[in-house]
């Protein structure tokens, strides 16, 4: 069967390794990286015959995974973070690639591979960061949106370092080559977004004019990987241009349905990439090179993460932001794969360096997930110690002293709602929200308003916190929204909290922080469905709130099927 035979082994390992890692609580990603290991050439059992074959289909994997992230996004998403993107992402990509490769020589490597593999290890992985946030439904936070805005930088720097690094030796025509790569790489995604916005939008009209679901779907994932195959002809990486490509459709009314289609098939050949991760894997490589590559590994989480860290709160970003954003981003990313067989081709790389970085990045690829999770208790450990007594961020304070009130958290579609119904309802209130934009619209509206992160004790406090008799966290960050309740009920223990969850398991979750109720949106969309729909039905009311009742109680009071 040839590569079919290699794809099904791949699928029903990845099954497995999925399987597992969900009994152990691990991230998915681990599981198939594992199950990569085990179907790998390195190991013994079952074995993918057409690997680089595999690997080539895995590249497709990525590329969907960027092109369904840029439906998601939006120049407009990108456009508050512009500023830490552009200054400070290249210089995390320097700083490094310096400090890496001054540590790499005083070990006894060579300048030149001390270089290049400063260069790798100074890349994160976009394909690991975007899956983690996808997992954890925070895509749309403003962390988030730090950390891609870091990722296309380094992206996009991967094309000079393939241009420099194989010349590190040559005395002329570095500089010419750098400069037309650049220019080259600037005009052809000026032409990509210039044209796709204008052509994109018209060519998905067209398709749907012919009532063809399937057509849709096959000239979505057609876009993405066409516009990848030109970035690609050009020497710029395939998966950047479908990211951009997603961007560029995000502008249009399409964009929903868009993604909506192409997840599916995202999430299988996501499989494929991360299975292919774990077949690269040689366990005796790491076996008889233990100590060195846990020091190389451990080296690059600490090392990223407090470079990172504080570049996000160099620009000002504050509370949890660095913690988030540095230990997201502490991993090795999958362009160091390219980067490596370029210096292994160009003879710039040993044979035991290229195995060293490439252990070491499937390594921290496979961890990244679990150290991403110490972000939240880190970053509260070191505020109840260095920073509870201090004010990080400006605090507007009421005018006038509230109690028994309603807290707001959050100004977004769902808070305004609840505070036009609160007012309404002539219930004292107070919203509290971040987004300076969306603070303009609370005193506009003539509510009484904080602007701050009320995740920080001194926010919650100019809240009337302690003398507040309800909570409201309409925030869909669930990270943030665990938070929010944590440091509430800290403060004040008497407190009711509502609070947004973005999945079923995120009910439970709340419910042990002590949440009072849940709300899930999109739950109680599909309800508020049925019950109308009841009511066409059933002449006794009472029987359809019955019945809805149970609904809710099932959802909200039993545990999900594991």
């Amino acid at each position: 069967m040839g590569i079919a035979a290699d794809f099904v082994l791949i699928i029903l390992a990845g099954l497995f390794g999925g399987l597992a890692a969900r009994l152990l609580r691990l991230p998915l990603m681990v599981g198939y990286v594992a199950a990569g290991i085990l179907v790998g050439p390195h190991t013994a059992g079952p074995t993918v015959v057409q690997a680089h074959d595999i690997e080539l289909l895995a590249e497709i994997g990525v590329a969907l995974l960027l092109f369904s992230l840029g439906l998601e996004l939006s120049f407009r998403d990108l456009q508050p973070v512009r500023r830490i993107a552009l200054i400070g992402g290249p210089i995390q990509i320097l700083v490094t690639c310096a400090l890496a490769a001054a540590a790499a020589t005083s070990f006894g490597m060579p300048v030149r591979e001390a270089i290049w593999f400063g260069a790798m290890i100074s890349v994160s992985s976009t394909a690991v960061v975007l899956k983690t946030l996808s997992a954890a439904g925070v895509t749309q936070s403003l962390a988030s949106r730090v950390m891609i805005g870091f990722l296309v930088v380094q992206d996009l720097a991967v094309v000079p370092m393939l241009v420099i690094l194989p010349q590190l030796g040559a005395t002329h025509g570095l500089l010419a080559n750098m400069g037309r790569a650049v220019g080259i790489a600037a005009l052809l995604l000026g032409a990509i977004v210039f044209l796709g916005t204008r052509l994109l939008p018209r060519l998905l009209e067209f398709v749907l004019a012919w009532g063809s679901r399937e057509l849709f779907l096959v000239s979505v994932v057609g876009i993405g990987v066409g516009v990848g195959y030109v970035t690609w002809l050009s020497g710029l990486s395939f998966a950047l241009g479908a990211f951009v490509a997603g961007i560029v459709l995000s502008e249009s009314e399409f964009s929903h349905q868009a993604l909506s289609d192409v997840v599916p098939i995202r999430d299988v050949f996501g499989l494929l990439f991360f299975v292919s991760i774990g077949m690269l894997l040689d366990p005796a490589f790491a076996l008889d090179h233990a100590g060195r590559i846990a020091a190389v590994v451990v080296a690059t989480f600490v090392g990223k993460s407090l470079l990172i860290g504080l570049l996000v709160r160099a620009f000002g970003y504050v509370h949890m932001a660095p913690w988030i954003v540095g230990l997201g981003l502490s991993q090795i990313g999958e362009f160091s794969f390219v980067l490596a067989r370029a210096g292994v081709s160009s003879g710039m790389l040993s044979k035991t360096t290229y195995d060293l970085a490439l252990t070491c990045t499937v390594l921290t690829m496979a961890f990244s997930p679990l150290v991403s999770r110490l972000a939240l208790p880190l970053g509260r450990a070191w505020r109840r110690r260095y920073t509870s007594a201090t004010p990080s961020a400006p605090v507007e304070v009421l005018s006038e002293p509230v109690r028994d009130h309603v807290i707001v958290a959050g100004y977004g579609r769902t808070g305004k709602a609840a505070a036009r119904t609160l007012n309404r309802a002539a219930i004292p209130f107070v919203v509290v929200e971040i987004n300076h934009s969306l603070y303009g619209g609370i005193a506009a509206a003539g509510y009484s308003g904080i602007w701050g992160d009320i995740t920080g004790d001194e926010i919650l406090k100019a809240a009337g916190v302690d003398a507040a008799r309800v909570l409201l966290v309409t925030i869909p960050d669930q990270s943030t929204v665990r938070l929010i309740v944590q440091r509430a009920r800290y403060l004040n223990s008497g407190l009711s909290v509502v609070a947004r969850a973005f999945r079923r398991e995120d009910v439970l979750d709340l419910r042990r922080l002590g949440v009072t109720g849940t709300v899930q949106p999109e739950f109680e969309g599909g309800v508020e469905m049925v019950r109308q729909a009841l009511l066409q039905y059933a002449s006794d009311t009472s029987a359809a709130s019955a019945l809805i009742s149970e609904m809710r109680m099932e959802y909200y009071e039993r545990p999900p099927l594991p």
